[in-house]
């Protein structure tokens, strides 16, 4: 059984469709998952003039970051996970 209280970092790419730009993803995953996230890079245009993308470092506990991972993926945004061996 895993360690639910083991802090952890996951580094992942997010696509955010024009259709989101004013919906707070990211704000979510801090106030709903609790997980600091650190933007490591990202692309948004400023009239949002097509999709976005993030380059996210999400921190918490392991059950935080799949939590917050599993919301992500309800929205239905296009999600890169960071390879354990390769990097990106």
């Amino acid at each position: 059984m895993a360690d639910n209280t083991r802090f952890t970092q996951r580094r992942v790419r997010l696509r955010i469709p024009k259709h989101f730009h004013q919906e707070p993803v990211i704000s979510q995953l801090v106030s709903e998952y609790h997980v600091t996230v650190n933007i490591m890079a990202a692309v948004l245009g400023a009239n949002a003039n097509g999709d976005g993308w993030f380059d996210l470092e999400l921190r918490g506990t392991d059950e935080q970051v799949e939590h917050a991972l599993g919301y992500i993926n309800d929205l239905g945004l296009e999600i890169w996970r960071e390879s354990d061996q390769d990097g990106w």
